[in-house]
């Protein structure tokens, strides 16, 4: 992939970077060569961003050519915008605070060049705001409010303002990060295609270990996809690969919905899909989808302030309750009385306007019914953990019962027809469907996005060949985004 990087003016670029073409805007608006060069990478540090001059000029076109524009159009609005800007100050709220507490002034501006600062306690900080705001060399202005820092601005630092004394600092990050394996990841060896696989190795309750995330490598490079490890720190090398894969627990204020909205963005399969987070994570649109389709599932009580004395006589003793973004039991919890029940609800309200009360179906044990692409993959009995109503207790350190996978053609036919009935609803990503049965009747009690796969229980009756199954439906996707890109 070749290298440019644009500047208002030759006199504006004064470092020696190897392996690195450096053009004025103009020259790549203009030239046929940019236009007609394929898989390129141009980092835009024209002096204005201002809609309709070059340096706008050049990330919009460098879209149009299919190169890998950084900063992208998108981040250029972003940087623009004051609701993102506010936005992201509360999420990343703790890491500022942690960050900037010793400062003594209630003004500081942080200069971060390729994701670093001069000063090494700022390295988190710069490079979480990096990968938010892709662009090479930004400036970022804080304030203090009330007690606490918050950002006033985002703004891209044009190679001409950087300031004299930043000069040394600014081109040996600079050659860092171009040197960085992780730029250059994933270098095609005999793969086609290339994969991120999204992950946290310190996430305790991760959807996959690292065993099994070394099955769907391995399964991946049989088809021909390259596939990569990659973490929340390596937001800035994802417009590099053809697919992302998140395997690590998903919410929508999260980062993981961030790397999702990216990747579709940059034109990326991607599994799981923004739509399929927002979806499954709100248990509220869950209540609703069932209802509309009619598919069964316990008494159900959409819950807010003005009608919480009904949820007791529609749905008796005992009430489960569910904040909408529960997943995997927890969240949710049982009120056995009156007493209890107010009491949670009115703990719940706290956090949301709606909440969701259900009634409380004893079973020995849930199905959870894998479907990737409308198909179902797996299935397993999970069953309660000891001398508890749950498959989780979280009282205990997240104890779990135990749990039977049954091949798919054995599994009840209404149950893998119910399961794929919502699935297909709620898109064709990866989904966990959890459903109670008695007797004959199937009752969902949710569908999640990004659900479990391990090695010696989901994948106990398919083994190798679920990898495999689920690594064909990425290559065919894949090969189908590339159709359409060129057609």
């Amino acid at each position: 992939m070749k290298i440019i990087i644009t500047v208002t003016s030759l006199k504006d670029w004064d470092f020696d970077i190897k392996d690195i073409e450096v053009v004025t805007g103009k020259q790549y608006l203009t030239n046929p060569i940019y236009s007609n060069l394929k898989n390129a990478r141009v980092f835009n540090l024209c002096r204005d961003y201002k809609y309709q001059n070059t340096g706008y000029y050049v990330s919009l076109l460098a879209a149009a050519r299919k190169h890998k524009a950084i900063p992208s159009i998108e981040t250029i609005q972003e940087m623009k915008s004051a609701p993102v800007v506010k936005i992201l100050s509360t999420e990343l709220d703790s890491l500022i605070q942690k960050s900037l507490k010793d400062i003594k002034s209630e003004k500081f501006t942080l200069s971060i060049y390729f994701g670093k600062n001069l000063s090494k306690k700022y390295d988190a900080l710069s490079l979480q705001l990096f990968n938010l705001f892709q662009s090479p060399f930004i400036r970022a202005q804080f304030t203090m409010r009330d007690g606490k820092w918050t950002i006033q601005n985002i703004t891209p630092i044009a190679s001409g303002d950087i300031p004299q004394d930043h000069g040394a600092f600014v081109e040996e990050a600079t050659k860092k990060y171009f040197e960085a394996k992780k730029f250059t990841v994933p270098e095609r060896t005999s793969s086609a295609y290339s994969m991120a696989i999204l992950w946290d190795p310190k996430e305790k309750t991760a959807p996959s270990s690292e065993k099994t995330l070394q099955k769907f490598i391995k399964a991946a490079n049989q088809k021909g996809i390259q596939a990569n490890l990659i973490t929340k720190d390596d937001y800035s090398t994802l417009s590099s690969y053809d697919a992302l894969f998140i395997r690590e627990t998903t919410a929508v204020n999260h980062h993981t919905f961030r790397f999702a909205q990216r990747a579709k963005a940059e034109g990326l399969v991607v599994v799981d899909d923004p739509e399929s987070i927002i979806k499954c994570s709100n248990k509220v649109y869950l209540a609703e989808l069932l209802k509309m389709h009619q598919i069964d599932a316990p008494e159900t009580l959409i819950i807010h302030k003005e009608n919480i004395q009904l949820a007791p006589d529609i749905l008796g003793f005992p009430i489960i309750l569910k904040q909408p973004d529960s997943a995997f039991s927890q969240g949710v919890s049982k009120a056995e009385n009156m007493e209890e029940f107010k009491k949670k609800v009115a703990d719940l309200l706290e956090k949301s306007d709606l909440i969701v009360g259900q009634q409380f179906l004893q079973t020995d044990f849930d199905w959870r019914v894998g479907v990737f692409n409308g198909e179902a993959i797996y299935a397993c009995k999970y069953y309660m953990s000891k001398e508890h109503w749950q498959i989780v207790n979280w009282n205990k350190n997240g104890q779990y019962g135990k749990v039977e996978t049954m091949p798919v053609e054995l599994a009840p036919p209404a149950l893998i027809k119910t399961a794929e009935k919502l699935s297909k609803l709620i898109g064709e990503s990866l989904y966990g469907v959890d459903i109670k049965q008695k007797g004959n009747k199937f009752f969902v009690i949710e569908i999640n996005d990004n659900p479990n796969i391990d090695t010696g229980v989901e994948d106990a009756v398919l083994k190798e060949k679920l990898y495999s199954k689920m690594m064909d439906v990425f290559l065919n996707r894949i090969q189908k985004s590339k159709q359409i890109s060129i057609n």
